[in-house]
């Protein structure tokens, strides 16, 4: 049970006892028989001192009776503007309560109707800004959306809000500029917001700004963004994206930033395949050869070996066919290195080499790749144009070979950041 509340009972109780002291008076006064002269401006009044009491008594109550109203006359305009004021705010919370739920629903009309209200009642509050700016978006009036979250940057409170707003509006009209300054805006006020550094660094990445995107990863990492072992692995694909780049222009510099992204990534394929070819052509084949072989351990590749087939230019045929076969060795149970192997041997015209390699693979639905290599070997080995045909044909239907592939989207070359989405 709820404890009462003892003040009206306190009040009751200081009623009863004046009552009680007054009594006491007047008794007293009546027990005592006197008079009371008053003169004042020529007049004289005298009256016994029971009526004197009561009087004086009566101008007190008087003059507490003309205060009060008094008090009440000015106080109640301040009284009713409160109550005016505080039946606004609440018709105006109601109506923002209700405009959220109509958004919630995708009631248009009621959404657009609360805003409304809630913007004659609440033109202060940060959430009015957001119903009517939601209401505008349900609506599909994209101007006036925009308008709403304009409004929100005059402010501190609604600031971030704001540009959120200003940014998924840029981002539906396809203005990438603008989404990005937007996004560069909040991470430069708030980097702990999770949604401004990681649309900058998508961005970012998506533009080949990849100097941008690696101080946008750091920012990331700092705030909690990114995950502990995702970061490593991004900031690797965006070396070497980097030092794909600068590969023709600065190969010393393309060097050091593939070798970094190897250190993060050691089965990074095409940070080692960019390594391997820069050490290669500085006459560097041992060392080539030795970063080579690393990541195929870890990740055997055709492009892998292709470099490692080449890590010593001008080396005859034959002997590269012993170099690849010396990599295939290190991966004894992958097809990728009996493929290379195939592959250097045709170059070699070592043909039964080639067959012997592809032999384990051509009963069970061999891939494209396999079938190809098998048309060059009877093309280039007995010069059976029949068989040859049959081979390409086969290839046609035969089951895809590896390759790149993110969200769906196969190619032929490695890519640092996704065609379809943009993610690294």
């Amino acid at each position: 049970m709820r404890p009462r509340n003892p003040k009206p009972m306190i009040r009751i109780l200081l009623f009863i006892l004046g009552v009680v002291a007054m009594a006491i008076g007047l008794a007293w006064l009546a027990d005592r028989p006197g008079t009371v002269t008053v003169e004042w401006l020529g007049y004289q009044v005298e009256t016994s001192a029971l009526v004197g009491a009561l009087a004086v008594v009566g101008v007190i109550v008087l003059l507490m009776l003309i205060w009060a109203v008094l008090r009440y006359l000015f106080t109640r305009p301040a009284a009713v503007a409160a109550y005016v004021r505080e039946r606004r705010r609440q018709q105006g919370y109601d109506a923002l309560s209700r405009g959220l739920l109509a958004i919630g629903v995708g009631d248009r009309a009621l959404a657009q109707r609360y805003a409304g209200i809630a913007g004659r009642n609440l033109p202060r509050e940060p959430l009015t800004a957001l119903l009517r700016a939601q209401a505008a978006q349900l609506k599909g009036d994209r101007a006036a959306a925009r308008h709403a979250f304009e409004t929100m940057l005059d402010r501190p409170e609604t600031q971030l809000l704001g540009l959120r707003g200003l940014f998924l509006e840029a981002r539906r009209s396809n203005d990438n500029e603008a989404a990005r300054a937007l996004a560069e805006q909040a991470v430069k006020r708030d980097p702990k917001l999770a949604w401004g550094v990681n649309a900058l660094f998508d961005m970012q990445a998506r533009a080949g700004d990849y100097e941008g995107a690696l101080s946008t990863l750091a920012i990331a990492r700092r705030n909690g963004h990114v995950e502990a072992d995702a970061a490593p692995r991004r900031r690797a694909v965006l070396l070497t994206a980097e030092a794909h780049a600068a590969e023709a222009s600065d190969p010393d510099r393309a060097l050091a930033l593939a070798s970094e992204a190897l250190r993060l990534a050691p089965s990074l394929v095409p940070a080692a395949e960019i390594s391997g070819r820069i050490l290669a052509s500085k006459g560097e084949s041992r060392q080539a050869s030795r970063l080579i072989a690393r990541t195929w351990k870890l990740s055997p590749h055709p492009d892998l070996a292709l470099v490692y087939a080449y890590a010593k230019p001008g080396e005859p045929p034959r002997e590269r066919v012993k170099r690849v076969k010396h990599l295939a060795s290190l991966t004894p149970d992958d097809i990728e290195g009996q493929i290379a192997i195939a592959n250097a041997a045709i170059e070699a015209h070592e043909w039964e080499e080639a067959r012997n390699a592809l032999a384990p693979y051509l009963d069970d639905r061999p891939s494209a790749r396999i079938c190809t290599l098998m048309a060059r070997i009877e093309a280039g080995e007995l010069g059976d144009k029949g068989r040859e045909r049959e081979w390409l044909a086969r290839a046609l239907r035969a089951p895809r070979d590896r390759a790149w592939i993110s969200d769906g989207y196969v190619s032929d070359r490695w890519l640092p950041v996704s065609p379809v989405t943009g993610a690294v």
